[in-house]
This record gives C-alpha cells, structure tokens and sequence, in this order.
C-alpha cells in the first residue's frame, strides 16, 4: 500500500498543476471576452448631448477596443454647437438638428477624458491616425452616468479644417432624445427605435484584416495555449487512469 501511495504522489501533483495551468489560462481568456470590452451608449447620459472644444492635452491609449486620451476644454465655449460639418451618418433631419443644437458643456471640469471607437472603427470613419498633443478637438455627446469626467462623442471634429468623425453604426443617435425647448408630455426623454450600434462593441468586418491583426493575433494565441493545456490535462488523465488499472492488474495477479 505504501508503494501504492509513494507512486501516484507524483502522477497527483502532475494533474494538480495542470488544473493550475487551465485556471490561469482561463484567467487570461477574460480581458478579450465581449463582457470585459464593453462600453456600451447605455452608461451614458443619452438623454442629453452635449458640445465639448479644446487641446488634446495627453498622448493617450490608441487601440482595441477603444481609444482613450484627454482634452483641455477652451475657457469659453459657444452656447451650442457651431457651424461644422456634420458627418454623412448623421446627416439626417432628425439627427442632424440634435447635434447642431447640443448646448456647450457646463460641467465642473476643465479636462475631460474622451472614449472613442477603436481604430479600425474610426480609421474607416474620417480619422486614420492617432491625434497629437495640441491639436485642436470638439465633439458632440454624451458625460458618463457614473464618471462625468468621462465624455463619449457620437460625433466629433480634429485639427484646424475640422474634419468630421462619425462615431455611431446605423445611420442615427443611439437615442433621439427631446430637442432642448421640445418638452414631450411629462417631460421625459423619448427613445426612438434605433438600429444604431455600438462600434466599441462590434469586430472589424473581414476586410479590414490588417487594422485587426494585434487583437486577432493576441487572440489567437490565447486560444492556442488554452487548447494545449486541455490536451495535457486530458493526456495527464489518460495516464493517471493507465497507470492506477495496471497496477491494480499486479496487486491482483501477485
């Protein structure tokens, strides 16, 4: 019984770090999930757009599934949002009317971190770069529900010839909300049915195979080491199972 127990310690432990290896690489596949990507037009105060000008004051995080850098709003902003072209995306009446009409922000803030779509998204969109430290910036849209030092554009507008960036899916804003001075009865914000999507939350379309390449090949081989590691584990059971009926098969015979 002794030698029993003396030789499937080591068979134990080898099945034990295996089952820490799955973990782990179970642990990786998280930051890539769908859930841990999301950034959804939902944790946004969609019921009011706003018109935000500046810097970009920081260099940012350019990449998947979003974007990120600062701007240094302007001291004084325009009570709403000047004349600027609107991109075509949005350039329906219904649309085009809410954000031309976005009063200026008023917030606390003199800095506000911006959210945009991932570079696929935007590069097929009017902005084909990283933005610089210095150039000039003014978006319309929406302050997070939970951190209004957040803003997330669903348009905006860089450099000095102000070039327009769409940054909805469906041809309108994710939500329609009451023009100001356009009460609806009860004063609620009413939300049209919207086919808009979320392009932080969307893969790049089969064409666009180079500008996804870092995220399809950090996926890729995730999936590798994961598939590897069940083929270990599953050979690890094979012979722990071999193992354990031969010996039995001698302890019977002897």
């Amino acid at each position: 019984m002794s030698v029993s127990t003396h030789t499937d310690r080591p068979l134990r432990r080898g099945l034990l770090a295996t089952a820490a290896l799955l973990a782990a690489a179970a642990i990786t596949l998280v930051p890539v999930s769908p859930a841990a990507a999301h950034h959804g037009w939902s944790g946004f105060e969609t019921n009011e757009l706003v018109y935000i000008a500046g810097t970009v004051s920081s260099e940012g995080t350019w990449g998947d599934p979003h974007s990120l850098f600062d701007v240094a709003l302007d001291a004084q902003l325009p009570a709403s949002t000047p004349d600027l072209p609107i991109p075509d995306e949005l350039s329906g009446p219904e649309d085009s009317i809410r954000v031309e009409a976005a009063p200026a922000y008023d917030g606390p803030h003199d800095e506000l971190e911006v959210i945009i779509a991932p570079p696929w998204w935007s590069g097929n969109n009017g902005l084909d770069r990283s933005l610089e430290v210095g150039e000039r910036f003014q978006g319309v849209g929406y302050i997070n529900s939970t951190n209004d030092g957040l803003f997330r554009p669903v348009a905006f507008w860089y450099g000095d010839d102000h070039a327009p960036v769409n940054q909805v899916i469906g041809n309108t804003l994710p939500v329609r909300a009451p023009l100001p001075g356009h009460a609806t009865a009860g004063d609620e914000p009413v939300a049209e049915p919207s086919a808009a999507e979320d392009p932080v939350e969307m893969a790049p379309p089969a064409g666009d195979a180079d500008m996804a390449s870092d995220t399809g090949s950090q996926t890729w081989v995730v999936w590798t080491v994961f598939g590897a590691v069940i083929v270990v584990a599953a050979a690890g059971g094979v012979y722990y199972v071999r193992r354990r009926t031969r010996h039995a098969n001698r302890s019977h015979d002897a």
